[in-house]
C-alpha cells in the first residue's frame, strides 16, 4: 500500500506540474511602451492572472498588477494601452454583490502604468462591454455594449467618465475604432443570423451613419469578436477587413470612396491578427496551414512580394505587435511540447530573440512528447488531418490503449499548441490522436461546411476512419480505443456511442450535449444562433435537429460511458445528467460525476487534475 500511495504522489506531482504550465500572452498580444523600452504582457503565476513589463534593456520582469477580478465566460481581456502609453486597459467581470445572479458585466478598468497603483474603474455601465478602442489623443474610448438589450456604440470621455451612447440600431453593432484624427468612427454590423457584416463609418458624434463595405457567409459565433476590428490604411486610403470569399479567410481591402475591391494576399491558408506598422506601410498577419501559424508581412506597394518573417516547421505565432518605430515585431510562439512565451524578431535582419522563459520545463524536458503529424481518408475519400502521439521509447512488442480525442466547436481546430491533457494521458502509457475532422476550421470554407446537417454522422465517420488508422499500428492495442472530448467533443463522444457503438472501447463525454431539439429550448443565443447556421431554421427542420441528436438511440449503446461536467456558475447544463438517465433507463453501463465551483467546463487547475486522474482509472478499469 505504502508503495501505491508514493505511485500516486507522483503521478500527482506530475500533473500538477503540467498543469501549472501556461502560455504566456492568454490570446493578448504584447503591448509595447511608446518609447520601445519596455513590453507589457499578461500571464498566470499560480492561477493567478497577472500583468508584468520587460525591459529590453536588461531583460528583467517587474509586475506591474494583478489582474483585477475575473471575466465574462468566452471573454478576452482585450488589454491595450493608451496611445501615451500612461495606461494599461482591459475588461473586467467583477462581481460586486454575492447574494444574488447577474448577467455578465465587462466594464473598461484602467491601470496605471507605473507599478504599484491600484487600477480603476473607467465605465459603470452595468453591462457587458465586449470590444473598445482609444482615440489617439487620448481622451476617449469607444465602445460597444449590450446597455439596451443589443449591442451599440457609446464613447466615454477618460477626464470625467461621462458616457455618450452614438447608435441605437436593431442589429448588433460592435468593435469600433477611432480615425487617427478623431473624425470619424468605424464599426461592424451584424445582420440577425450574424453571417452578414457591415462596415459602418459615422462621425465622431454619432451622426451621418453610411455604410462602406459587406462580406456575407461569414458566421460569427462570438458576434464580432471573429471578424474583428475594422483596420484602417491612411497610406492606402482604405478599409481592411477579413473575408472568406476565396475560400479562404484572407483580409481584403476597398476603397474609402467605395472602389477597388481587392484581396491582399491570396493564401490557401486562414489570416488572423492583421497589424499595421506605425508607419502605415506595411501590414503583418498570422497564417495558419494545418495547425501551424506562420508571421508575414507585406508592403502596400509590393503586396506580392511577401516577407515571410517567422516561419517554424511545427509551432504556433500568435499575437503580433509592432515596435513604435517599427523595425520590431513581438510575438508569441509555442509548440506542442513547450507553452507559448515572448519573442521578438528584428525586421532588419529577421533575428529572433526568445525574451521570456516563465514556464519552467526543466523537471519535464525528457518526458513531454512532441506528435506526429498525419493524414488519411475518410468513407468518401475527404482528407483528413489529424495529430499523433505515442508514448516515448515504444516498442512494437508490447500494445498499448489509445484515445481519439475530439475538439470542440466544431468550428474549432487542433493546432501546434501545448496540451497537458494529452501530455498527461501519453504518460499513462496511451497513444493519443487528435483529428480534425469535416466541420474544422483552419482548412478552408468547404471543409468547415461539409458537416452541415450532418453533426454526429459524418464527422464520426472520420473519427472511425481514425480508429482504422490506429488499428493499423504494430503497437496499437486494437481492442482498447476510447474516445473523449469537451463540449462539441463531448457531443461526438455521445454520437459515438449511439451511432457507432461497436467502435469505442469506452466514451468520456466532458460537458457534452445530446438533444439539440433541447439545447435549442434552453441554451443562450450564440449557440442557438450556430445551430441556425448550421441546421437551418428549427420550425423547418426538426427531424435535422433529431436525426444528430445521440439521445434518441441510446438503446444502441454496448459502450461504457464515464460522463464528468462542472457545476455551480455559469453557463450550466444538465445535458450530461439527461444523457446519464436516458442510459440508466436503458440498463447501460455509465458512471456520471460532477465537479463543484465550475461552470459546465471543468476548468481549474485543482478540478482537472482530479478529472484527468478519475479518466485514467476508469479507462485502466476496463
Amino acid at each position: 500500500m505504502k508503495n501505491l500511495s508514493k505511485k500516486n504522489e507522483i503521478v500527482s506531482s506530475y500533473l500538477n506540474q503540467l498543469l501549472s504550465l501556461q502560455p504566456v500572452g492568454e490570446g493578448v498580444a504584447p503591448i509595447w511602451d511608446p518609447n520601445g523600452e519596455f513590453i507589457y504582457f499578461q500571464h498566470s503565476i499560480k492561477n493567478k492572472k497577472t500583468i508584468s513589463s520587460i525591459n529590453l534593456n536588461d531583460g528583467k520582469i517587474k509586475k506591474i498588477s494583478d489582474y483585477k477580478s475575473g471575466l465574462a465566460f468566452l471573454s478576452s481581456s482585450m488589454m491595450t494601452s493608451s496611445p501615451d502609453g500612461q495606461w494599461l486597459s482591459y475588461l473586467n467581470n467583477e462581481k460586486k454583490f454575492v447574494d444574488r445572479k447577474s448577467s455578465n458585466r465587462n466594464e473598461i478598468w484602467l491601470q496605471p502604468t507605473s507599478s504599484g497603483k491600484e487600477p480603476i474603474q473607467l465605465t459603470k455601465t452595468n453591462s457587458n462591454i465586449n470590444s473598445y478602442n482609444w482615440s489617439k489623443d487620448n481622451e476617449n474610448i469607444v465602445f460597444s455594449t449590450n446597455l439596451f438589450g443589443s449591442y451599440d456604440i457609446f464613447r466615454v470621455r477618460i477626464i470625467d467618465q461621462k458616457i455618450i451612447r452614438l447608435t441605437s440600431g436593431e442589429n448588433y453593432e460592435v468593435f469600433p475604432i477611432i480615425s487617427d484624427d478623431c473624425e470619424k468612427i468605424y464599426f461592424v454590423q451584424l445582420d440577425e443570423t450574424w453571417t452578414k457584416h457591415t462596415i459602418m463609418v459615422m462621425n465622431f458624434d454619432g451622426s451621418d451613419i453610411k455604410p462602406l463595405v459587406t462580406d456575407e457567409n461569414f458566421f460569427d459565433y462570438h458576434y464580432g469578436r471573429s471578424f474583428g476590428f475594422p483596420i484602417l490604411s491612411k497610406s492606402t486610403n482604405s478599409i481592411i477587413f477579413p473575408s472568406n470569399r476565396s475560400g479562404w479567410i484572407n483580409y481584403w481591402r476597398k476603397s474609402l470612396n467605395g472602389e477597388n475591391l481587392n484581396i491582399l494576399c491570396p493564401e490557401e491558408s486562414d489570416q488572423t491578427e492583421a497589424q499595421i506598422s506605425p508607419d502605415g506601410s506595411s501590414i503583418s498577419f498570422v497564417s495558419n496551414t494545418n495547425g501551424t501559424t506562420r508571421l508575414t508581412t507585406i508592403n502596400f506597394n509590393e503586396p506580392q512580394k511577401k516577407r515571410k518573417l517567422v516561419f517554424p516547421e511545427i509551432g504556433i505565432v500568435s499575437s503580433p505587435s509592432w515596435s513604435p518605430n517599427g523595425d520590431k515585431i513581438a510575438y508569441y510562439f509555442g509548440t506542442p511540447s513547450s507553452p507559448s512565451e515572448l519573442y521578438l524578431v528584428n525586421l532588419n535582419n529577421a533575428k529572433k530573440i526568445q525574451l521570456t522563459s516563465l514556464n519552467n520545463l526543466s523537471k519535464l524536458k525528457n518526458k513531454l512528447v512532441s506528435p506526429k503529424k498525419i493524414s488519411y481518408y475518410s468513407f468518401d475519400n475527404m482528407k483528413i488531418s489529424a495529430y499523433l502521439y505515442t508514448p516515448p521509447n515504444v516498442i512494437t512488442s508490447k500494445k498499448f490503449p489509445a484515445i481519439v480525442i475530439a475538439h470542440g466547436g466544431p468550428t474549432s481546430q487542433f493546432m501546434d499548441v501545448f496540451r497537458s491533457d494529452v501530455q498527461y494521458f501519453v504518460q499513462n502509457g496511451f497513444v493519443v490522436m487528435l483529428p480534425n475532422i469535416r466541420g474544422s476550421s483552419g482548412y478552408g470554407k468547404k471543409f468547415e461546411d461539409s458537416n452541415y446537417q450532418d453533426w454526429g454522422h459524418g464527422d464520426l465517420r472520420d473519427i472511425v476512419a481514425g480508429v482504422d488508422i490506429l488499428k493499423s499500428l504494430g503497437y496499437v492495442n486494437k481492442s482498447k480505443i476510447s474516445i473523449h472530448g469537451t463540449s462539441y467533443g463531448g457531443c461526438i463522444s455521445m454520437s459515438a456511442v449511439c451511432f457507432a457503438p461497436d467502435v469505442f472501447h469506452t466514451a468520456i463525454p466532458h460537458a457534452g450535449y445530446s438533444d439539440w431539439l433541447d439545447f435549442n429550448d434552453v441554451q443562450e443565443l450564440r449557440h442557438r444562433q450556430l445551430l441556425k447556421y448550421k441546421f437551418g431554421d428549427i420550425n423547418n427542420n426538426r427531424h435535422v435537429y433529431k436525426r444528430c441528436s445521440p439521445i434518441y438511440h441510446v438503446s444502441n449503446v454496448r459502450t461504457p460511458v464515464f460522463l464528468v461536467h462542472g457545476q455551480g456558475h455559469r453557463p450550466s447544463s444538465d445535458a450530461s445528467l439527461k444523457f446519464a438517465n436516458a442510459l440508466e433507463k436503458e440498463y447501460k453501463s455509465f458512471e456520471y460525476k460532477i465537479y463543484p465551483n465550475e461552470c459546465y467546463y471543468v476548468q481549474s487547475k485543482a478540478n482537472l487534475a482530479e478529472m484527468y486522474q478519475d479518466i485514467i482509472e476508469f479507462l485502466n478499469r476496463f
